[in-house]
């Protein structure tokens, strides 16, 4: 009976002693306790490990500011060719595509109606002259009244302004080339009745050429007259080059942009009005400007953030920025030179977290 006994105590013991010492383990360094030696894990409460990053250092550099900007090209001179009168036509006087003078005859209406009252206008005039001449050297004989002689030079007058009138309808019974350049495609034939409301043909000048270009309003002040810019249109991958001569007084109120125009020659005659441009307006030099990777900008609902590194933590910054080039961004405030600027990592990135860094070369 002893001996039962004591092989049941004996038993109890070594069991008590499997559960201490499975409890001793569990606890113990091994089982995520901090401080063994090899482990990666950090213990509860200690630091937290350090994110890696990549970054550059602000440094100051000089940058030839310049603007995209899309643009039309727009003739030097361009009408719609139209009679003032209406009328039959009898002769034009233009091969189509043609280079045509300012004064050219273009085309002729049918004036025999005006010619004829202009005859008859003449007429009139001639006898009002020689009586208005009788009339004066009788005056200077007193044998007329001046009333009689101003009377006869009215007459005159009256008669010399019906002429005048008839001419100048004559004088639109031609249309005549208002300034040299080529003519278009024509819309009328002769024996066709024209009237005013009819284009005849587009008379266009396209040397030079115009440019038309808008710009946002914060670049108004970079931009002035006699400022040359580049420019390319589709279908070409030659460069043009042009002068801004004309600068809108005011902003457009609907879409906050300055009207700009330029001029650029065309000899050739190879940049067609209403092409698109793609134009590189120069703005003025920034000195000492400090740039960063376009990645390294987090937009926000109040502007525009980045991080910086301080003292091996992660540092929220606001700053403005400028003129946005394929690469970087121009930064008007926010930074200083030597700052580093993290540009990996930053969505994951909060105030305050350890940051390791890799420096890169800007």
């Amino acid at each position: 009976m002893k001996t039962k006994h004591i092989v049941y105590i004996t038993l109890g013991l070594i069991f008590s002693a499997l559960i201490i010492y499975r409890l001793t383990q569990g606890s113990g360094p091994g089982k995520g306790g901090a401080g063994k030696p090899g482990s990666n894990v950090m213990g509860k409460g200690g630091p937290s490990p350090a994110t890696r990053v990549n970054g550059i250092v602000v440094k100051a550099e000089s940058f030839a500011n310049s603007l995209s900007v899309s643009g039309s090209i727009e003739a030097n001179e361009q009408v719609q060719l139209r009679s003032e009168i209406p009328g039959l036509v009898t002769g034009i006087y233009f091969q189509e595509g043609s280079f045509v003078k300012k004064g050219q005859l273009l085309l002729k209406i049918n004036d025999r109606e005006l010619q004829a009252q202009l005859s008859q206008a003449l007429t009139k005039q001639n006898l009002a002259s020689q009586s208005e001449y009788r009339a004066k050297l009788l005056l200077e004989k007193e044998a007329i009244s001046k009333e009689d002689y101003d009377v006869a030079l009215a007459d005159l007058r009256s008669l010399q302004s019906q002429t005048q009138v008839i001419r100048a309808q004559l004088s639109k019974s031609q249309i005549r080339a208002p300034f040299s350049g080529k003519i278009g495609l024509r819309n009328v034939s002769v024996g066709e009745y024209l009237i005013p409301t009819t284009s005849v043909a587009n008379l266009v000048s396209i040397n030079p050429v115009k440019i038309l270009l808008s710009v946002p309003e914060k670049y108004a002040g970079q931009i002035g007259i006699n400022t040359k810019l580049n420019f390319s249109v589709a279908g070409s991958s030659r460069t043009y080059k042009a002068n801004i001569y004309a600068i809108e007084p005011s902003i457009e109120m609907t879409t906050r942009t300055l009207q700009i125009k330029a001029r650029a020659d065309n000899p050739s005659g190879q940049i067609l009005p209403g092409s698109f441009a793609k134009i590189d307006l120069p703005l003025s030099n920034v000195q000492d400007a400090i740039l960063i990777p376009s990645e390294a900008i987090i937009p926000v609902l109040k502007g525009k953030k980045v991080f910086i590194s301080k003292q091996g933590k992660a540092q929220e910054v606001m700053v403005e920025t400028g003129t946005r080039t394929d690469k970087s961004v121009l930064v008007t405030s926010g930074l200083s030179i030597g700052d580093t600027v993290l540009t990996t990592g930053m969505m994951s990135l909060k105030p305050e977290t350890p940051v390791m860094i890799n420096i890169l070369k800007n």
